[in-house]
């Protein structure tokens, strides 16, 4: 994607598929364990799927079992920001791309198996993955 990044729904929906832009810029989420990165074990980064911001490396991704990709930390710290969100009806921590403010996934404090604690849950068709050149 280039530099210029849509402005309005209507630009975003004439460059993501019709998943991507339910996930991406209306804060959908994908059905557990039906996603395409769900599985995926090479070595890499996962960036955005709509402005491609590099945001998490394939080191801290790990199977929380919960079905869907998740990471214990972002590449950089100003990949990703993140709010409270209420749309099930009790606080979540909803996480967003930093440079495109499109929806990723949420981030939960339920990973005391991994360094810092954290499960960011994203969505499979949020992010791009890139595999590591040998």
């Amino acid at each position: 994607m280039d530099n210029m990044l849509p402005q309005t729904d209507e630009e975003w929906a004439r460059v993501l598929t019709p998943a991507e832009f339910t996930v991406l810029r209306q804060a959908g989420t994908e059905r557990p364990f039906t996603g395409e990165l769900l599985d995926e074990n090479r070595q890499g980064v996962y960036s955005c799927k709509a402005c491609g911001n590099i945001l998490f490396a394939s080191e801290t991704k790990f199977d929380a079992g919960c079905g869907w990709p998740s990471f214990y930390d972002p590449m950089n710290s100003d990949a990703v920001t993140t709010d409270v969100d209420y749309k099930l009806g009790y606080p979540r921590v909803e996480v967003r791309c930093k440079r495109c403010d499109s929806h990723l996934g949420h981030v939960f404090p339920d990973a005391p198996q991994t360094p810092t604690g954290q499960r960011y849950c994203m969505n499979s068709v949020a992010l791009s993955f890139s595999p590591r050149k040998s």
